[in-house]
């Protein structure tokens, strides 16, 4: 059974969770403590003042003109009718003038609600006296008669009964907690078992393509994230295994043409060694040697520039040439052929500007397009080059009538190595060669064919700097 780390996305997310859970029960519990306390004591407050209206209310109705001293020693009940309610009146000095338990308190007169009823507020105060270890609530109210407070009347129960109910709705929220969380942690393993089960299982796929197994692929099927990756990773197999036949169809066409040469060079070498060999035949196998060297020359210069471009070493030899000397140079290497493979080729150019470019590698690029328009144009067809501006791009357009590409192959014939149904390539490198050198050049490459109409390519490179408007 594989271990899990702390490290592990399990464990990463089985934790995320419990930490949001845990959040949630804390500010809950904070919250209801806050809304309870609130609340009870709200209403507990409400029943002291209520108690305090009446008895007011009694005393402004019947003992109008009675003196406050005289009342309290006569009929006392009016203001004490509840023996869970401790009562303490006051003269409007704060003095205490009877205490229906008969405590006293010695920090009375500091209270801030005595402060306040004697100034004619209604004030609420909770805290401890010293007298009882329980938590006190008291509520003071003024005395008023013809607009003078003659008194205070302070009513002062205790909490215990309220932080007792309080108490226990927080200890059973507490309980429903634990088990929230306890279930919380089985949800959370659960959860991250099903995330986790596809990325394992996605690592084994990939574990086996890198260890060589292209054929295999990933059967998740889902529309979420995982199911991104999963396609995205047969995708990439699918790419590399293509990419893998390509090279391996790459090395089998370079061995060939590699090997036909060589042949032709050993044949007519060891026929040449004859001392009986005319002069006729000497020249001829010479001259067979000396083509079949130079073709091996040039395909071992175009695998030492698909070697460059593939370990990113080609660099740029930049000097500045006029757009017209540039046409004409490559126009005197093709001509001949055009002419003898009967091809109409012209190139136009009515633009006096200049371009900074590797003028070999350009050349290289234009002379591989040009090849390649002319392999896949017959007899009697049309080739040509046409030269504008556009901005600060010059913009160069190869045009032929010939077979044109498939539309299915368009897309990837500058990938390395792709050779397509119709392509006469020997190793399907040379476009994908073009392409690197424009883009060495800060340049695009875009082919746009149609099959059976023909192609059309555009070169686009950047003007001179001093020429740039």
């Amino acid at each position: 059974m594989e271990a899990i780390t702390r490290k592990s996305i399990k464990v990463q997310v089985v934790r995320i969770i419990l930490i949001t859970i845990s959040l949630i029960i804390l500010i809950l519990n904070i919250l209801l403590m806050i809304f309870l306390t609130k609340y009870y004591y709200d209403n507990t407050e409400d029943l002291l003042r209520s108690r305090i209206n009446v008895s007011l209310s009694i005393y402004e109705k019947y003992f109008y003109n009675s003196n406050l001293n005289e009342i309290i020693n006569d009929d006392v009940d009016i203001f004490w009718k509840d023996n869970n309610v401790q009562v303490e009146i006051f003269d409007k000095n704060r003095e205490l003038i009877m205490d229906s338990i008969g405590a006293k308190d010695e920090d009375f007169i500091k209270k801030e609600d005595v402060i306040k009823a004697s100034k004619g507020e209604i004030s609420r105060w909770i805290g401890k006296v010293n007298y009882t270890k329980s938590k006190v609530m008291a509520v003071s109210a003024p005395i008023i008669i013809d607009g003078e407070i003659i008194g205070i009347i302070r009513l002062i129960t205790s909490l215990d009964d309220v932080n007792k109910i309080i108490t226990n709705v927080i200890l059973r929220f507490s309980l429903i907690s634990i088990i929230a969380f306890v279930i919380g942690i089985l949800l959370s393993i659960l959860l991250a078992d099903k995330i986790i089960k596809p990325i394992k299982y996605l690592t084994e796929v990939a574990k086996e393509m890198a260890g060589g197994n292209l054929k295999i692929r990933s059967s998740i099927k889902s529309q979420n994230e995982i199911g991104q990756l999963s396609n995205a990773l047969n995708f990439m197999a699918g790419e590399v295994e293509s990419r893998e036949q390509l090279k391996n169809e790459f090395i089998s066409s370079v061995s060939h043409e590699l090997r036909t040469p060589l042949t032709a060079i050993k044949g007519w070498s060891i026929t040449l060694r004859d001392d009986e060999t005319d002069k006729e035949t000497l020249e001829l196998g010479l001259n067979i040697i000396e083509k079949e060297a130079d073709r091996l020359t040039v395909m071992v210069e175009e695998l030492l520039n698909f070697s460059n471009l593939l370990n990113e070493n080609m660099r740029l030899n930049i000097e500045t040439i006029s757009i017209s000397k540039l046409l004409n140079e490559v126009k005197a290497i093709m001509e001949r052929r055009a002419l003898s493979e009967k091809i109409n080729f012209t190139v136009n150019c009515n633009i006096e500007t200049t371009i900074d470019i590797d003028v070999n590698r350009i050349k290289q690029v234009f002379i591989n397009l040009l090849d390649n328009a002319f392999n896949f144009t017959g007899e009697n067809g049309e080739v040509k080059v046409d030269v504008s501006e556009e901005d600060k791009n010059i913009i160069f357009l190869i045009k032929d009538n010939g077979c044109g590409i498939r539309k299915e192959d368009l897309p990837r014939v500058k990938e390395k190595f792709f050779k397509g149904k119709n392509s006469k390539s020997k190793n399907g490198i040379g476009l994908s060669i073009c392409d690197e050198i424009i883009r060495l050049h800060n340049g695009e490459l875009k082919i746009l064919s149609e099959e059976g109409v023909g192609t059309e390519v555009y070169v686009i490179l950047n003007k001179t700097k001093e020429d740039k408007k």
